[in-house]
């Protein structure tokens, strides 16, 4: 039984052990596509009315589009390569032809994808967006404490875009952080594609009206009411069980559409299947449509004139009298009555979807799906959504992905599909969904293919081939560059637009007349760099471009050489003068960020059959990162490490590949923190013992502590 710090924490808890991959299923890739010069993507202004107004609304008439770098593949079958039928025809070259998986702002990741082929190539877009100041759309992180919790308004800063705090979403930047969303979505649905933004009704108005701007009044199609869970009381107000999909139509072509039913009610039959005949339990319907036609519909059949009601014949004569032969057609005996349509209620499809939905379950009653993610939504929801407005091998796009719901129904129904987000759990849970959903398509795919296996069950019989059985995972703008040195390079220069010189040996390429120099990530910028470079020109002597340096920091006393240099060469009027682009703070070319892992330092020691665990020292440089970028704002300074640390988990008796959790601290508030000292006891044999940090962002550290055996 795990032993807790607090007692509520002895409660049996989910653990993913690793938060890893299966080693067989996923493979880390080297190799980068040719770049592309860095691009500035061109965003169509909003026209349409009526235009809402709010603090701080600015248009968005362009995006910096950054490169991406892969990270993972998941690709059991070896499918990527095989994938060349007319589904795929017009993808973009530098993806593997299967699911694509972002980590990154999802701002930063669509202008990413409009600048490398997918605009207009969208067909349906679903997203559930954070839309209510107290919602836990991601995790809320904010760095623990005693003395409060530090905020910045707005998403513009690089520490609202990477951490959600609370208030982010209760002031005028929410309306800005998905008008310019919205903005960039529209650029890349296809002209016959459809768009659906969950909300609930705090913030549907606004999101609507911003919608009706940017997509225009006349793409709107439905404000679905979508009935969440069951009815409960309010406090001072009517219970709220409902939220709502505000449905439109990417532009003025018909868009993809598929009439859905809903099952029917034993309501519902008791009030509408009120007639029957020997041929059971039926409904009458309508058999006239509004407005008035010329031609057949618009004629009298059998001495009924539509016309006089205003109305036409939904079908034509011909086929009335096809379905008067099958004795499909109610006639009624009072005098003024008009022909009606029976629908039998056996064989039934159910009754068409109207713009109300309250048979779908909510996630609290489908519980193997849950994947404990806070907004999680059904399925069920999912696959009516797709349905509806998508086709087999359709492309759909999820930028707020969470807990993986779209792309796993779009797997499973057979669509190809693109989710992103900020959040790295979300990522890793997903991956993870996919992995598993994956793998089951591929096992039924190839019992199919099986012979003499009398009743082997092959799925879902209505269920389309998957268009793909693989996906790739990559990064957005918050980059791993403790990697090969090249492919650190083909990013850099994919970011500043560098055109690469294979043929040199020094040299990384040119940026106009300019020769470049990219000095290795993995340090700053020094005088022994500097030195390097002035050896390499002196070996040059015809050689008279200046030289660009590109690193992600400097060494203080580099400044004072590179000012002495470039003041003799003015002086003198001589070449090769050195400028530096300084990928973290440069104005033009900056937020280049360096991903660096979380460190911790952790003293394990043994006494007989007690173990001491001591965490000394933790530091997670993505945090740190983003609070020096903005060190005007909120002090970067972080007294205490266990203000970054969200828990600590321990596994006594490590095994190398299951982490079996023995004790976890996980403070109850936000304001209490780990206690990072703890004591266990164990059995005389020898051990391993492993400790997991967890931070506020999510990012995980593991270390091991090999234990020899004790009396």
């Amino acid at each position: 039984m795990p032993k807790t710090r607090k007692a509520r924490a002895a409660r049996a808890r989910k653990v993913n052990p690793t938060g890893k991959t299966a080693a067989r299923s996923a493979k880390r890739v080297a190799s980068v596509p040719e770049p592309k010069p860095r691009q500035d993507v061109a965003i169509a202004a909003a026209k349409g009315r009526p235009m809402l107004t709010w603090v701080g609304k600015r248009p968005l008439r362009h995006v910096t589009a950054f490169p991406s770098q892969i990270v993972e593949v998941f690709d059991p079958t070896g499918d990527a390569p095989r994938r060349s039928d007319e589904t795929w025809k017009g993808w973009p070259e530098r993806y593997p032809q299967g699911g694509l998986l972002f980590h990154g702002d999802n701002k930063e990741v669509l202008a990413h994808l409009l600048a490398n082929g997918f605009r207009g190539k969208v067909n349906l877009v679903y997203i559930d967006p954070p839309f209510d100041s107290g919602a836990d759309y991601v995790r809320k992180v904010t760095l623990r404490g005693p003395k409060g919790t530090a905020r910045l308004d707005g998403e513009t800063y690089t520490l609202g875009e990477q951490i959600q705090y609370t208030d982010i979403w209760a002031n005028d930047n929410y309306l800005q952080f998905m008008y310019e969303r919205l903005l960039l979505l529209k650029e890349l649905l296809a002209t016959d594609g459809s768009i659906y933004v969950h909300m609930d009704a705090h913030r549907a108005h606004h999101v609507r009206l911003a919608m009706d701007e940017i997509l225009g009044e006349s793409a709107f199609r439905n404000q679905i009411a979508w009935k969440r869970t069951s009815s409960h009381g309010g406090a001072n107000r009517f219970g709220a069980v409902t939220d709502y999909l505000l449905f439109y139509a990417a532009g003025t072509d018909k868009s993809r559409w598929n009439q859905q039913f809903q099952e029917l009610t034993d309501v519902h039959r008791a009030r509408h299947y009120r007639h029957e005949d020997s041929r059971g339990k039926h409904a009458l319907g309508e058999l006239t449509a509004p407005g008035l036609r010329r031609g057949p519909s618009g004629e009298a059949w059998r001495g009924f004139n539509p016309t006089i009601l205003g109305r036409h014949w939904a079908v034509v004569p011909s086929e009335l009298d096809r379905l008067d032969n099958q004795r499909l057609i109610y006639w009624p005996s009072k005098e003024g009555g008009w022909p009606r349509l029976k629908r039998y209620q056996v064989g039934s499809t159910g009754r068409p979807c109207t713009d109300f939905w309250d048979d779908l379950d909510p996630i609290n009653m489908v519980g193997l799906e849950r994947e404990g993610y806070p907004t999680q939504k059904p399925e069920d929801l999912l696959e009516r959504v797709i349905l509806a407005s998508s086709d087999p091998g359709d492309l759909i796009l999820d930028c707020f992905v969470g807990s993986g719901t779209t792309a796993a129904v779009a797997q499973r129904l057979g669509r190809r599909w693109i989710g992103c987000d900020l959040n790295k759990g979300a990522i890793q849970t997903t991956s993870k969904r996919l992995q598993v959903l994956i793998e089951q398509q591929w096992d039924v795919a190839r019992a199919a293919r099986q012979t003499g296996l009398a009743g082997v069950d092959t799925g879902e019989q209505d269920a389309p081939e998957p268009t793909q059985l693989s996906f790739a995972v990559y990064r957005v703008n918050d980059y791993d560059l403790a990697i090969q040195h090249l492919e650190a390079v083909e990013l850099a220069c994919e970011h500043i637009g560098i055109l690469r010189t294979r043929t040199d040996a020094y040299f990384d390429g040119t940026l106009g007349k300019k020769l470049v120099k990219i000095v290795p990530f993995s340090h700053p910028l020094t005088l022994l760099d500097l030195e390097e470079v002035k050896r390499e020109l002196d070996a040059r002597p015809g050689e008279d471009r200046d030289v660009i340096l590109v690193c992600l920091g400097k060494e203080p006393a580099a400044d004072g050489w590179l000012a002495d240099w470039n003041r003799l060469r003015r002086a003198q009027n001589l070449v090769n003068r050195l400028e530096v682009i300084e990928l973290r703070t440069d104005p033009k070319y900056g937020k280049f960020f360096q991903h660096q892992p979380a460190r911790a330092r952790v003293k394990v020691a043994r006494k007989g059959q007690t173990v001491t665990v001591e965490v000394q020292d933790f530091i997670s440089p993505s945090i740190v990162e983003r609070l020096q970028a903005h060190a005007d704002i909120l002090q970067p300074r972080i007294d205490d490490w266990r203000a970054m640390v969200d828990c600590v988990l321990i596994d006594p008796d490590y095994d190398g590949r299951v982490f079996r959790v023995g004790l976890s601290d996980i403070p109850e508030k936000k304001t209490d923190l780990v206690e990072g000292r703890y004591e266990l006891t164990v059995g005389p044999a020898e051990r391993t013992v492993a400790v997991k940090l967890i931070d506020m962002l999510g990012e995980e550290v593991l270390t091991t502590h090999p234990l020899p055996s004790g009396a």
